[in-house]
């Protein structure tokens, strides 16, 4: 599975990018404040299992952001999980399943729309079930944030270029600063996850590595 950390991620794209997004006055940094939360975005067995033929190698992602998870909810920092479930009269209804016929497997009540206990999931965590990419759409997301003050948000999870994408998006349009560690990040093939890193680099988030974060958690919560 894809696994590019913060320096790498770049090496991907054509180099003389860079320039034109810089003149354009894309690339700023990232303020992070003082009350972080975590998203981690459908790391479900329908993503992470490859028994299933949604879902890619996503262990050394997962692995990743359980260090991160794992310290978080030690120090009270929110922790929420989101996945994708569809109850069967949706599977028709929705336009994206007629593109994404794929995810129609992701049902109500079935295995592929766990999370997977790999990532260290726990009883008190929060889970968000949305029927879109971005876990803000239709769901109470921004209002659980909002209500615990969250000012910085941690987005993790699965795919790069869909649903992390659309939820960094959304959360930065929701008044949230935003952290990308790159490294937990998960796709089913290396372009769209390294370009995706890319540009939500340029115009969303700091993309950055699980190390800085957890430093940073660290440093916030002493």
């Amino acid at each position: 599975m894809v696994c590019t950390d913060a320096t790498d991620y770049r090496r991907a794209v054509m180099s003389d990018q860079d320039s034109v997004y810089h003149t354009a006055g894309f690339g700023g940094g990232v303020p992070r404040g003082v009350r972080p939360a975590i998203v981690v975005v459908d790391f479900s067995y329908g993503f992470t299992d490859t028994q299933y033929p949604t879902a890619a190698d996503m262990g050394a992602e997962i692995a990743a952001t359980r260090t991160l998870t794992d310290f978080a909810r030690s120090v009270g920092i929110p922790v929420i999980y989101t996945t994708i479930a569809y109850q069967p009269w949706e599977i028709k209804a929705l336009p994206w399943l007629q593109v994404a016929t794929g995810m129609a497997a992701l049902q109500v009540g079935t295995r592929l729309v766990e999370i997977d206990q790999k990532t260290g999931i726990q009883n008190s965590d929060t889970v968000i079930v949305k029927h879109g990419a971005s876990a803000f759409f239709g769901t109470n997301l921004s209002a659980l944030l909002t209500g615990a003050r969250v000012d910085t948000l941690v987005v993790t999870g699965a795919t790069t270029s869909g649903c992390v994408r659309a939820t960094v998006v959304d959360a930065v349009q929701s008044g949230f600063n935003v952290l990308v560690p790159s490294d937990c990040c998960a796709d089913r093939a290396s372009a769209p996850h390294a370009a995706n890193l890319y540009d939500m680099a340029q115009k969303y988030a700091d993309v950055t590595d699980s190390t800085d974060v957890l430093t940073w958690l660290k440093a916030v919560s002493g």
